[in-house]
């Protein structure tokens, strides 16, 4: 490999394309295997999968208490009342299941009450007083209603046993997933239990790293002491049997502040040893073993959505391999099973020193044991643009970049960010090369990802061709009638 001149890595760039919705990725010098020196601030992010259900923007105040002044209110009762519009109606008899602030209504607090709280159950109904189930109510998102059930729920006794009896499923349900697709523990043993609504348990992710579960209650009727004690309760009896030592609390800081949600536990929910409870941990992907800690890192610790994707990477895999991204060395790791020589890059100094001690746990698996291995911190956008123009090139490139649009008016500058990635790794891509090209934006669809690959095709004049089409891992539930399930694409391309 021939790196960059370390003059030609200034440092971070006060901004890059503005207005493109794209992150910044500093440039740094060179960290080769086995080096504990990796220099330069920053992490990976992506949208968590499912934080698009977790929030959408804080809704202003005003909006919040006058919708009732647009139409008469319905009559009081025993239990709070939204009504929403005709669209928002239709979307729920369509499947969705979010009602946004600018739809509803009229908010009807119960009889003898002023308004409705925060986080309370509340009956759905259309204009005309049709019966639309019962949901969340948030009085900060925008996103106000989060249905639980097409049908009315009596008490708070009824949610919870209803919120006890998805979990229960989710969980079985990843077992004999796990099951099907692994021999034993050791091959992998981290998946994601809970997906929010595509589990129809709305604001509720819990992921399993080993013996370690982590859990996120992202909403305000979610993020209650009776809703934890059901969730904490459920994980020990299905997973006691299977090794489970720590149940931990993961919020996130800024939907905290969104949803208005007050502070999560700072100790384990549960610990077998209480003395000395279990904060990290290593797990398995695909027989590979990485590091986890609960209280670093993106999202809940990991992005175990491409666990399946590791594989099929792999799979395609040959020659020498980039992977622009890596965060702890995901695609990485899976490739140097098959390729000799693999670069790994990123803008994180923490990610990549967990992807250095991931490559020292997995050397004795890897070709060479892992000697051809080496980390660069740098800016993504920079560093391939230097390297195509410089005429370096790979056979195996993998493209696993942020989540560049996180709202619909970021969509332009991600498409031109897509693009540029896309671009350079073609030009740098020996004939007969594997480009996987991946997009965790639910704003960017399928077909304009292909589109954006399929323009920069063209520019870097390659012949391409579809290999592959790819989502999230079996354990992240794809819905039809909630598009923001389906937010992962993994392409995997045969470049001439």
């Amino acid at each position: 490999m021939h790196p960059p001149k370390k003059s030609a890595y200034p440092g971070s760039r006060e901004s890059r394309e503005k207005g493109s919705g794209q992150k910044s990725f500093p440039k740094k010098p060179l960290l080769k295997k086995n080096s504990t020196e990796v220099k330069g601030p920053g992490e990976k992010k992506r949208t968590a999968p499912g934080k698009e259900f977790a929030h959408a923007a804080s809704a202003p105040a005003a909006m919040m208490q006058s919708p009732a002044a647009k139409r008469p209110p319905a009559t009081r009762g025993e239990e709070p009342v939204v009504v929403i519009s005709r669209r928002a109606a239709d979307r729920l008899r369509a499947g969705h299941v979010w009602v946004y602030s600018t739809d509803v209504e009229a908010l009807v607090p119960a009889q003898g009450a002023t308004e409705i709280p925060p986080g309370a159950l509340v009956a759905v109904r259309d204009s005309r007083g049709e019966g639309l189930g019962t949901a969340l109510y948030s009085s900060s998102s925008q996103i106000t209603l989060r249905r639980m059930t097409r049908e009315a729920l009596k008490n708070r006794a009824d949610f919870l046993q209803l919120i006890d009896k998805r979990l229960r499923h989710a969980i079985r349900e990843r077992r004999q997933w796990l099951a099907a697709g692994s021999a034993t523990l050791s091959e992998t043993d981290a998946c994601r239990l809970v997906f929010s609504e595509a589990d129809e348990l709305p604001g509720i992710m819990i992921d399993r790293y080993g013996p370690l579960a982590i859990v996120q209650l992202l909403a305000q009727g979610t993020h209650a002491k009776d809703v934890r004690a059901v969730v904490v309760n459920a994980l020990r009896e299905e997973l006691e049997v299977d090794g489970l030592a720590s149940i931990v609390e993961r919020p996130d800081p800024r939907i905290r502040e969104l949803e208005q949600l007050g502070p999560s536990p700072s100790e384990p929910l549960f610990a077998r040893t209480p003395q000395q409870p279990l904060r990290s941990t290593f797990f398995y992907l695909n027989g590979l073993r990485f590091f986890y800690d609960a209280d670093a890192g993106q999202k809940t610790g990991a992005f175990l959505d491409q666990r399946e994707n590791y594989a099929a990477a792999a799979a395609h895999a040959h020659g020498r391999a980039l992977d622009v991204c890596t965060y702890q060395g995901g695609f990485a790791l899976h490739l140097a099973r098959v390729c000799a020589q693999v670069t790994g890059v990123d803008a994180s100094r923490a990610a990549l020193e967990v992807a250095e001690k991931n490559l020292i746990e997995n050397k004795m698996q890897l070709v060479d044991d892992g000697r051809g291995v080496e980390w660069l911190e740098a800016n993504a956008f920079d560093l391939l643009r230097d390297w195509s123009d410089s005429s370096e090139r790979f056979d195996t490139i993998v493209l696993d970049p942020p989540a560049f649009a996180k709202s619909k008016r970021a969509v332009e500058g991600a498409v031109r960010g897509y693009k540029e990635l896309n671009l350079r790794a073609l030009k740098m891509l020996q004939p007969g090369g594997t480009l996987v090209s991946c997009s965790c934006s639910h704003q960017v669809s399928l077909a304009e990802f292909f589109s954006v690959i399929a323009d920069a095709a063209v520019d870097a004049g390659r012949r391409v061709q579809l290999i592959e089409t790819r989502g999230a891992a079996l354990d992240h539930p794809a819905i039809l009638s909630l598009p923001e399930t389906q937010y992962l694409k993994c392409l995997i391309f045969k470049v001439n």
